[in-house]
C-alpha cells in the first residue's frame, strides 16, 4: 500500500479552476517514449513514490501506450487512492501507421464521447479531473468540440477541460464556450515559443485567466545535462527521431545546456534543479510537470522547489534561452503541423 506523503504547495488551474501540486508528474515515460519500458513492478513503485513525495498530479494521456491502463491498476492496489490525486489524461490524436510516425486528430462530438469513455474504463475512475484535447483538430471548429465537452462537464464524466498546443485564436474561441482551466504547452529554456508576440499564447491564457500546464520543462531531459551525444539515448526513444536531437544539430544545441550547467554549478544545484526553478519563476500561473522513470530523478526534480534564483540568475537563464536558438524542430516532420493549431471557423463548417 502506497503512503501518502505530505502535499507540496499548490497553484491554481485557472482563475476559478482547481488547485494542483506545484510540480506535477508526467507518467508518459513510464510507458512510451524513452526506449523500452521497464517491468511493472518498478513502474508501480515509481507512481508510488511520486505521492509518497507529496506529488498528487499525475498526467497522463490515451495515446501513451498502456499508461491509462497503468494508473489503474496503481488504483486498483490502493484502495481510496483515486479520491487523493488529480488526474488529467487526454484526447484527440489517433494513430494511423505508427511505423511510419503518422497519425491524425479528431475533435469531433462522437469521437469525443467515444474516447472518454475508453479513457474511464482503461483509468477504471468514474471521472477525470482534467481532460485535454491532445491535438486540435483543424476540420472540426473548436466550439463544436468545446460544445461535447461542455456536456460531458456537465454530465460529472469529467470536472475541468484544457487544450494543449492551441493558438491563441482557438484559446480564446474554446474557452468562450465553457472556461479552460489549463493550456498545456511545451516550455523550458529550450522551448520558449509560448511566450513570442507573434504567438501571444502566454499572454492569451494570462488575459483570460487560464493556467499553463508546462510538459518537458527539462527539454525531454536534454537540459539535464544527462546527454552529450544522440548515441546516449536508448534505443527506440523518440529522440532519436527528434531534429533537436540529429547527430547534425544535437552538439549545435549544447551550448544552451553548457550555459545552464555553469551557472547551476556556480549555484550549487543541478542544472534539472536550476531549470525546473527557472520555469516556476516564470509565474504562478505556470505548473511544470516533469517526467521522469528514476527515483532519483523525481528526487532531484523535487529539489527544485527549494531552490532560490537572484534576479540576476533569472535574466541569465533567459538570456541563454533567447540566444542559444534551438537548431531543428521540436517534432518529426509531420508532427508539427498541429502545433499551435488553429480551426476551421463555425460559420464555415459542414457536417
Amino acid at each position: 500500500m502506497v503512503t501518502y506523503g505530505t502535499p507540496i504547495a499548490t497553484r491554481q488551474l485557472g482563475k476559478n479552476g482547481p488547485h494542483v501540486s506545484e510540480l506535477g508528474y508526467g507518467a508518459m515515460g513510464l510507458s512510451v517514449g524513452y526506449g523500452q519500458a521497464k517491468p511493472d513492478e518498478h513502474r508501480l513503485k515509481m507512481l508510488d513514490t511520486v505521492v509518497e513525495s507529496g506529488v498528487y498530479f499525475i498526467d497522463t494521456s490515451d495515446i501513451y501506450g498502456d499508461n491509462e491502463d497503468l494508473i489503474s491498476q496503481w488504483f486498483k492496489l490502493n484502495p481510496g487512492l483515486r479520491e487523493k490525486v488529480f488526474l488529467a489524461t487526454k484526447f484527440g490524436i489517433k494513430v494511423i501507421d505508427p511505423s511510419k510516425g503518422q497519425y491524425g486528430t479528431d475533435g469531433s462530438p462522437e469521437y469525443v464521447k467515444k474516447a472518454v469513455e475508453s479513457s474511464l474504463k482503461r483509468l477504471g475512475v468514474d471521472y477525470i479531473d482534467l481532460y485535454y484535447v491532445h491535438r486540435i483538430d483543424s476540420k472540426t471548429p473548436i466550439e463544436i468540440t468545446m460544445g461535447a465537452l461542455k456536456e460531458l462537464k456537465q454530465a460529472g464524466k469529467i470536472r475541468n477541460i484544457g487544450l494543449s498546443e492551441a493558438s491563441a485564436e482557438t484559446i480564446r474561441r474554446a474557452h468562450a464556450v465553457e472556461p479552460l482551466a489549463a493550456i498545456q504547452l511545451e516550455y523550458s529554456p529550450f522551448a520558449i515559443d509560448i511566450e513570442e508576440p507573434e504567438r501571444n499564447v502566454l499572454n492569451t491564457c494570462r488575459e483570460l485567466g487560464i493556467a499553463t500546464v508546462a510538459y518537458s520543462p527539462l527539454g525531454r531531459g536534454f537540459l539535464t545535462g544527462r546527454y552529450r551525444s544522440v548515441d546516449d539515448f536508448e534505443p527506440g526513444d523518440f529522440r532519436t527521431f527528434a531534429p533537436r536531437f540529429s547527430k547534425e544539430n544535437f552538439p549545435k544545441n549544447l551550448e544552451l545546456v553548457d550555459g545552464i550547467k555553469a551557472l547551476a554549478d556556480k549555484k550549487g544545484v543541478t542544472a534539472a534543479q536550476l531549470t525546473l526553478a527557472w520555469v516556476l519563476s516564470r509565474g504562478d500561473d505556470i505548473v511544470p510537470i516533469p517526467g521522469t522513470t528514476r527515483i532519483e530523478g523525481l528526487k532531484e526534480n523535487l529539489g527544485a522547489l527549494k531552490v532560490e534564483l537572484s534576479e540576476e540568475d533569472k535574466k541569465e537563464v533567459e538570456r541563454l534561452a533567447r540566444e542559444c536558438v534551438p537548431i531543428g524542430e521540436r517534432y518529426p516532420a509531420g508532427m508539427n503541423d498541429v502545433l499551435f493549431a488553429d480551426t476551421v471557423p463555425l460559420d464555415q463548417y459542414k457536417q
